[in-house]
């Protein structure tokens, strides 16, 4: 898990694009819209990110999509809500993760917004939304043609920065298309072996929030329209195709695991201490305990929990890894540094996990090692700023300051802070060698602070 000061969980600003080639094109192509201040934050963890693909990776199958290539992503909200912006990302909120009872009602969330994938319920309010001229039709065009252009992540982002009122409304489905995704949702779930009484109960949730003024319902329903007939329809599908009598106990462990963590994390030590002794799964009765004792800068009884874990799951890298964020928040740098080089060697395409290491290694005095490391994370995964942010010390530290520079622009680009951006970046083109790649990358940075100077003046 990535860990930010305090011991709370990375938030990850969604609102940035993902290369900067985007930045410079959407600039250039929509300069009134395209990267405004958002509100929405991700909380990347890497245990938890892979618990929520084991739990979505047979629903995805079923709809027809490809569980590799889809990410599930969890949104620092915690609001009872779940949305998708296009076919590479389903974002869910913290909050409903903690709200849902049973794993077979998160899966029902999944299935339901790969529903509005399949059914190109996103593809058409995007062109709806292309075809009106408004500034979020406008934003969430852009977002349609960075997907196409390959820059995926970046869709995401434009989208985001059309918030409020605009991204409210894109977020809301007809009841057609609710109607619909629902329908495809029980099939999905049946056709995967999971309960679909979990699609029912999700609905539940909701009894009597439609007699509520919009200013007292769940944000969830307002985004999601939610009746008695789809209830009853979802109730009918159940006792026409009948349940699924077992659960599977893996999806009830990584259900169990993945609410743990969140809650240790987001909720008091306090809380996380007493509600832990009800968690039937010893080893993660013992992780909650140590992420409430590292909280409460307890690190005896952090290591004494984690260990404990560890003892059951001796070769789980993402143990090793909180083992690892214990030990490096409270500076024991080259234990960490173990800790970490043990969890990639169990997890050796885990981007998250990859970044932690680099992270352990640049404070262990191993910049050279570290920069190797970070590089083959950024390589799997550009949405971490944390990394940038690491990156630069560590290319400063190796003497490389154009590299210093040139990342440093970047993570201001992707933030949306031009004004540094362009500091930086006019210092990497300075010290880079001219007409090589790197110098190439920091000239877009230059373009992207140029076109944003531009729009300013206007």
């Amino acid at each position: 898990m990535m860990i930010s000061h305090g011991a709370r969980m990375t938030f990850d600003r969604f609102s940035r694009l993902a290369s900067i080639p985007a930045v410079v094109f959407c600039l250039l192509v929509y300069t009134a819209t395209c990267v405004q201040a958002a509100t929405i934050t991700l909380l990347r963890d890497a245990d938890i990110e892979q618990g929520l693909s084991r739990l979505a990776a047979p629903v995805l199958r079923a709809a027809g999509l490809n569980a590799k290539r889809l990410r599930i992503l969890v949104v620092n909200d915690s609001q009872f809500n779940a949305f998708v912006l296009d076919s590479r990302a389903i974002f869910i909120n913290y909050g409903l993760i903690l709200k849902v009872t049973s794993p077979e009602m998160l899966q029902a969330v999944i299935a339901h917004e790969a529903a509005h994938i399949t059914n190109g319920h996103i593809a058409r309010r995007m062109q709806n939304l292309q075809s009106a001229g408004t500034a979020a039709g406008l934003g969430l065009a852009l977002a349609a043609l960075a997907a196409a252009a390959g820059a995926g992540e970046a869709a995401g982002g434009i989208a985001i920065g059309t918030q409020t009122s605009a991204l409210r409304g894109f977020l809301s489905h007809t009841r057609a298309e609710e109607s619909s995704a629902d329908r495809a949702a029980a099939r999905y779930l049946k056709a995967a072996g999971i309960d679909p009484q979990g699609l029912v109960d999700l609905h539940k949730i909701f009894a009597g929030q439609e007699v509520l003024s919009a200013a007292h319902q769940d944000p969830y329903m307002r985004s999601h329209p939610l009746s008695r007939d789809r209830i009853r329809a979802a109730e009918a599908f159940v006792t026409s195709h009948g349940r699924v009598s077992a659960p599977d106990p893996q999806d009830e462990y990584w259900f169990a695991r993945i609410r743990g963590k969140l809650s240790a994390f987001k909720r008091a030590p306090k809380w996380s201490l007493r509600r832990a002794k009800e968690e039937p799964h010893r080893d993660i009765r013992l992780m909650r305990e140590a992420v409430a004792y590292h909280r409460r800068r307890d690190l005896q009884k952090a290591l004494r929990g984690i260990n404990g874990a560890l003892s059951i799951r001796p070769n789980d890298a993402f143990y090793h890894e909180l083992k690892g964020q214990i030990l490096f928040e409270n500076r024991r740098w080259n234990a960490a540094k173990n800790s970490f080089a043990r969890a990639v060697q169990l997890a050796a395409s885990e981007p998250l996990v990859l970044a932690s290491y680099g992270r352990a290694q640049l404070a262990a005095g191993a910049a050279t090692a570290a920069l190797k490391t970070m590089e083959r994370s950024r390589s799997l995964d550009f949405r971490n700023a944390l990394l940038l942010r690491d990156m630069s010390q560590a290319y400063a530290k190796t003497g490389q300051n154009g590299m210093a520079a040139l990342v440093t622009a970047e993570r201001y680009a992707l933030a949306g802070r031009f004004e540094d951006a362009g500091l930086h970046a006019k210092r990497a083109v300075a010290l880079l060698p001219r007409g090589s790649a790197t110098w190439r990358r920091a000239q877009d940075v230059v373009l992207a602070y140029e076109q944003s100077q531009k729009r300013k003046r206007r």
